[in-house]
């Protein structure tokens, strides 16, 4: 059953992130001026998609695994959910983060300021399906 503490552990870890950007990092980055606000976004978002996608998929495979040898589907779904991470950030947090990247520097403004207020409630979405990932993958192991 090591799948399954795998499973647990990638969504735990996933959700951890997750929330930590949007409880701190989020309103940290916010009470920055324009310019300085995207000059933190850029580098920390490269970050964490490095962080979180592997996160996402590990979830998603030791989740499938464990519904595999075991036959339970709360751990497939406990793994779709991690894997919808991809497809809701691909189609919809995506457009956000090229505009935001896109912008240059000495171009921040207040509708820069808008974007990464859209980008936070966008990621508190992550957020939740990380969380839903862990509480399934909770219940499926008891």
């Amino acid at each position: 059953m090591l799948t399954a503490h795998l499973a647990l552990t990638a969504a735990a870890l996933f959700t951890g992130a997750a929330f930590y950007v949007n409880f701190a990092e989020q309103p940290a980055r916010l009470a920055l001026d324009d310019r300085a606000l995207l000059a933190e976004w850029k580098p920390s978002y490269q970050r964490g998609f490095a962080m979180q996608a592997p996160l996402a998929i590990l979830g998603f495979l030791f989740g499938a695994a464990t519904w595999w040898s075991t036959g339970n589907a709360a751990w497939l779904l406990g793994g779709l959910v991690m894997l919808a991470n991809w497809p809701f950030t691909l189609l919809v947090i995506m457009p956000t983060n090229a505009r935001l990247n896109e912008t240059p520097l000495e171009s921040a403004g207040p509708e820069t300021r808008v974007l990464v207020q859209t980008w936070g409630g966008l990621h508190a979405v992550r957020t939740a399906l990380g969380a839903l990932a862990t509480v399934i993958f909770l219940w499926a192991l008891n």
